[in-house]
């Protein structure tokens, strides 16, 4: 196509005032966005990573006191934050106490080295409660960086641990309403003396989520919880939990997910994919689905990784590769462990884990079970049942020194078989056997599997 002369001019005036309103835009602070392209074996979305404007709002120039409740500091300086068009909310170097902290869009909690938030161990702190999932509010483009550590005051939580009676009946009690379909707006739980423990941090539906660098030490229950968020990087992160149900990150009806380069060392699960439980997760049906989980190293904890059991909305597109599992004192049960029940039907499907390597195991390289109800068998009745299909598992090049009973344990239900399990080039130093157990299970294909030495039991 010609242009006149006339055009040409317009056409360079116009692309100037476009490149010279794009400078200005990136000289006025706005936020804007990184792309994360991960490689996986499916489609798995770019990531938008925010990038925050480079004001910082420190929580001392809003009242904080070092050693000293700064909550409403805290409170204050992200909203200022978020008012100005974003940056970050610093916490400087030194020792800092807080109840609660609700995030807002745009803001990046940036907590400084030499630096540790400590969060109280009073429940009333943390009132009035929020809209959560049991077993933070809407925002886009936030974080939570730096090289502090965050620390949760353990001395009220870990009194909880042991499921007191009342802890047990609210359990009850919040079940038999989620299975009758009361509102949500109804399940009050945080009265009396409930004791349901709360995730340390929750993200709940939020977009463009970035956690990097930060250390945590302690948590009462989830240590980082994602809840029907989108567009998640976890990167750099360093936790040691040892408490009851202490899992490293639980994300829960949460897509498009980068997990990278952290250390686990957790007295549960290190990662445990969720969607939800029973009607709930029917109810919202969010799958959890496109989840990189790469270049991890896990001290301690039950699982590498677990996906169930709360799976009611269906998990897909899991990719695991490149971790290592320490696992010291023999506490590891599998690498890979697949869990449901008839309560909690589902779907699992298109799973890939390859190039791990792990310790001593209690159980197996990989086990999948479909009747895994823990206490729930008999404290509550079933309302609905539901199977959970699970297909297309692949293990390839996995390295573990020792597993405690069969390399492979899958039990399928009858009405509804594991199917398409691939496991390619296993290597497991000492086993009781060299055979997998499967039960309700078809089209499980083993190649290159080697035990190098049977153990006596």
């Amino acid at each position: 196509m010609n242009h006149s002369p006339l055009k040409n001019r317009l056409l360079r005036c116009a692309l100037a005032i476009l490149a010279a309103l794009s400078q200005l835009h990136a000289q006025s602070g706005a936020m804007r966005f990184e792309e994360v392209v991960v490689e996986a074996p499916f489609a798995m979305p770019a990531i938008k990573v925010p990038v925050f404007p480079k004001r910082d709002f420190s929580i001392a120039d809003f009242g904080a006191v070092k050693g000293a409740d700064c909550s409403e500091a805290i409170r204050k300086a992200i909203a200022a934050c978020h008012d100005a068009g974003g940056g970050r909310v610093v916490v400087p170097a030194g020792d800092w106490k807080t109840g609660k902290i609700h995030f807002n869009s745009n803001v990046n909690l940036h907590v400084a080295g030499g630096a540790k938030l400590t969060f109280s161990g009073n429940p009333p702190d943390y009132l009035p409660a929020v809209q959560s999932s049991w077993e933070g509010f809407e925002c886009e483009n936030v974080a939570l960086t730096g090289e502090g550590t965050l620390e949760a005051d353990m001395s009220v939580w870990k009194m909880w641990f042991s499921r007191p009676p009342a802890h047990l009946e609210a359990l009850k009690k919040l079940y038999t309403m989620t299975s009758t379909n009361v509102p949500v707006a109804e399940r009050q739980m945080a009265e009396g003396e409930n004791h349901l423990r709360p995730q340390f941090i929750q993200f709940n539906r939020c977009k463009n989520v970035l956690i990097e660098g930060v250390k945590i030490r302690n948590s009462p229950f989830w240590t980082v919880h994602l809840l029907l968020s989108e567009s998640v990087v976890v990167r750099g992160l360093d936790v040691f939990a040892h408490g009851h149900n202490n899992d490293g990150i639980d994300p829960e009806n949460t897509r498009n997910l980068l997990v990278e380069n952290c250390r686990f060392d957790q007295g549960d699960d290190a990662i445990a994919i969720k969607s939800g439980s029973n009607h709930d997760g029917w109810r919202l049906g969010v799958p959890t689905e496109n989840v990189v989980i790469r270049h991890c190293t896990v001290v301690e904890g039950h699982q590498l990784v677990a996906i169930g059991s709360e799976l009611s909305a269906g998990i897909r597109n899991v990719y695991i590769h490149d971790c290592r599992f320490e696992n010291p004192k023999y506490r590891l049960q599998n690498v890979l462990f697949i869990k449901t029940n008839i309560r909690r039907g589902g779907f699992v499907e298109n799973i890939h884990m390859e190039n791990i390597e792990a310790g001593p195991v209690r159980f197996s390289v990989l086990g999948i079970e479909t009747d895994v109800m823990y206490q729930w068998k008999t404290l509550v009745p079933t309302y609905e049942e539901r199977l959970t299909k699970i297909s297309g598992v692949h293990l390839k090049n996995v390295k573990v020194a020792e597993t405690g009973s069969e390399p492979f344990r899958i039990l399928g239900d009858k009405r509804e078989p594991v199917k398409d399990v691939m496991l390619d080039t296993i290597t497991i130093g000492q086993a009781p056997t060299e055979k997998g157990h499967y039960e309700n299970a078809e089209n499980i294909r083993e190649t290159n599997i080697k035990v190098a030495a049977l153990l006596k039991l």
